[in-house]
């Protein structure tokens, strides 16, 4: 083969069907060829030898320019080519991606008389993520989770924040967001916009996504890993609950801070355990 090279992101996954155009010194196009489904170039057209420039594109991704060198023998290894998504931001490869709740967490927290905090986690959820091919802003999330799984580490106040005067899990089951679309706030940092639905009330609300990574897990499926964080307003979703102490002090705050620690598996399900 006269020139090969590997396209890869950041990550180190296969850029499909990347396109590499070689440019000689006085400017003109010599060869225009593009990436199999592995990333991987390989062209057997005939080369002089000499200094070339090696122009690497793919759709959402910024074009990358690299010095290639043809040896006498016409050859030229361009070796493994990074490119970045466009912006500078990164996600996962394209495509579904199943969340573990294993391995992921769900928390909120809560100001208690006005100066301590309640921290709470809900045990059952599920989601999916949809990483667009073409336009990563139009990827999509959506989790449900099981209201009445809450836990703060004591029965009592659990049991009473699945009444109605919190969440009402009898009557609303299912706390449940889908996302509309993303924004990229800096380079493996995301706003997700969706709406959620809580205690029976839609409302929009934004997360603040980090994308920490990819990486293959134990048994051979790949995983991705996020955290995310949001705040709520207990009044937007119409949980007005509250006892006020002698001081004037709320028992419980009237904002939530919600933190994700996700890890989501590639493929449409988990893998069996």
């Amino acid at each position: 083969m006269s020139l090969t090279a590997k396209i890869r992101t950041r990550d180190g996954w296969a850029v499909s069907h990347a396109v590499v155009t070689l440019i000689d010194m006085s400017g003109t196009q010599v060869l225009r060829t593009e990436a199999d489904e592995e990333g991987v170039v390989q062209d057997a057209l005939p080369l002089a030898p000499g200094p070339y420039t090696a122009i690497v594109t793919a759709v959402g991704y910024d074009p990358s320019a690299v010095t290639a060198f043809v040896t006498a023998s016409g050859r030229a290894d361009i070796g493994a080519v990074t490119l970045t998504r466009q912006g500078g931001t990164e996600l996962p490869p394209p495509g579904p991606w199943t969340i573990d709740p294993v391995h992921s967490s769900v928390t909120a927290v809560a100001q208690h008389l006005g100066f301590a905090s309640i921290r709470g986690r809900f045990d059952e959820f599920a989601g999916r993520i949809e990483i667009a091919p073409d336009d990563v802003a139009r990827s999509r999330v959506e989790a449900v989770i099981t209201a009445s799984s809450i836990d703060t580490g004591n029965r009592m106040r659990d049991d009473h924040l699945r009444s109605g005067d919190f969440l009402d899990a009898g009557n609303h089951p299912q706390i449940i967001y889908r996302s509309s679309g993303l924004t990229a706030s800096g380079t493996d940092r995301w706003t997700v916009h969706g709406e959620l639905t809580l205690n029976g009330v839609a409302r929009p609300v934004d997360l603040s996504l980090a994308y920490l990574g990819t990486g293959p897990d134990s048994y051979g499926a790949v995983r991705a890993a996020f955290h995310a964080t949001a705040e709520l307003r207990r009044d937007d979703f119409a949980i007005k609950y509250n006892q006020v102490l002698q001081a004037g002090i709320a028992a419980v705050g009237t904002t939530l801070k919600v933190e994700l620690d996700i890890q989501a598996v590639q493929g449409e399900s988990l893998p069996a355990a």
